[in-house]
């Protein structure tokens, strides 16, 4: 005979202090999908808490060596090199080890930085709507709009010829063309018959060839829209969806972007992160950016390991590297500092200091010779008194 849902609810209930709560709900989630006996279920249930315990660390292990030797070997198979990114020919992104470096080391700013955006449901199944905001995010300047330009000496002109195929394809008007130009260049007129831009002097003003040509040199880089920081935006349409990939970041401005779903989409760059969307965001950054570079090479490393990593990058509400000027370099002990890097300045450091070492960790133990204080050798014999008393009886 099936159980009811409401006796699965019930019997889950008794099981929720024992295991995690996303486990809890992974249960409740593909049990509710199945018709299922009580004593299969209870079989499921029994296997899910042995696999569990099994899981859990034991009390006393060492599990900063595991991850640093977890998340180490598999670095060493990894190639060196930088790749497209993976379906997007026209995108190079930094993979393999230099990524997984870039990471860990929390550098300002990544060699490729990139963002992936997804869209809102009204625009990601809709090409056209997904190509506006494609145009949107892209940087637009006035040399993409020129068919064109000349140099007029004897007016002392500088003559834009536009394109009005790309005005169109990319919806600008000649009057924001003309609006943008003489906000970015000082000192100029400008005026426009409907196709041209015409960029004349004031009265005043040195006439000469290398100022009209600086004229159209500023003419040329003058931003139209985009995202600043953004310099190439590739589309790509992934199942039912449209996704658009870039090269260059800029999270804070992207989001507020109408079509783009701001709760998928995400930046390469770290630190970009921590700074929008806070530290949290920035630890599962580092989660997720360090086992999709693993995951792209073949490597699985549990997910454990890069937690605990991530963990003790952002646990003071930063992010750390860790390395020298990092998380090693911070360390309370004088001799587990010394033992890492520039171990001479560390030990004149802390001699001029004054500083005290209470030998907790294990560098510093095995450094001077005691028993580490870790597996076995947390504890120490107690002797219940009783027991003594008894013996010294006898």
């Amino acid at each position: 005979m099936y159980l009811s849902q409401k006796k699965i609810d019930e019997r889950l209930m008794e099981l929720k202090e024992e295991i995690p709560m996303k486990m809890y709900n992974d249960l409740n989630r593909e049990l509710s999908k199945v018709k299922i006996t009580e004593e299969a279920l209870e079989n499921i249930l029994k296997d899910v808490l042995r696999r569990y315990r099994y899981a859990e660390v034991e009390p006393g292990e060492a599990v900063g060596i595991l991850a640093a030797q977890s998340m180490g070997e598999p670095s060493t198979q990894m190639t060196m090199r930088t790749f497209h990114y993976a379906g997007v020919a026209e995108l190079n992104v930094t993979l393999g080890l230099p990524r997984i470096i870039e990471i860990v080391d929390a550098r300002k700013q990544p060699s490729t930085p990139s963002m992936t955006i997804y869209l809102e449901e009204d625009y990601r199944n809709n090409p056209k709507m997904a190509k506006k905001v494609a145009s949107t995010i892209g940087n637009l300047y006035v040399s993409d709009l020129l068919e064109s330009d000349e140099l007029d000496y004897l007016g002392s002109k500088v003559i834009l010829n536009l394109d009005e195929y790309e005005l169109d394809k990319n919806e600008v008007e000649v009057d924001e063309i003309v609006s943008k130009v003489k906000s970015n260049i000082k000192g100029i007129d400008a005026e426009s018959d409907g196709k041209n831009v015409v960029l004349s002097l004031t009265k005043g003003k040195n006439t000469s060839r290398k100022e009209l040509k600086k004229i159209l040199t500023k003419a040329k880089i003058t931003y139209i829209r985009g995202v600043k920081g953004v310099t190439r935006v590739v589309m790509r349409k992934e199942g039912d969806e449209h996704v658009i990939y870039t090269e260059g970041s800029n999270l804070k401005d992207l989001l507020k972007i109408d079509g783009v779903d701001i709760t998928r989409t995400k930046t390469n760059d770290i630190l970009e992160v921590h700074r929008v969307l806070g530290i949290e965001a920035a630890r599962n950054a580092i989660i997720n950016e360090i086992q999709d570079t693993l995951n792209e090479q073949g490597l699985i490393v549990d997910i454990r390991h890069l937690m605990l990593i991530s963990d003790i990058m952002t646990v003071d509400g930063d992010v750390k590297a860790i390395g020298r000027h990092g998380v090693s370099g911070e360390k309370a002990s004088v001799l587990a500092r010394a033992a890492f890097e520039i171990t001479v300045d560390h030990l004149l450091d802390a001699g001029v200091k004054g500083e005290y070492d209470e030998l907790e960790g294990i560098v510093e133990n095995v450094i001077v010779g005691r028993p580490v204080k870790l597996g076995t050798g947390m504890v120490e014999v107690v002797m219940r008194r009783e027991l003594e008393e008894s013996k010294e009886a006898i």
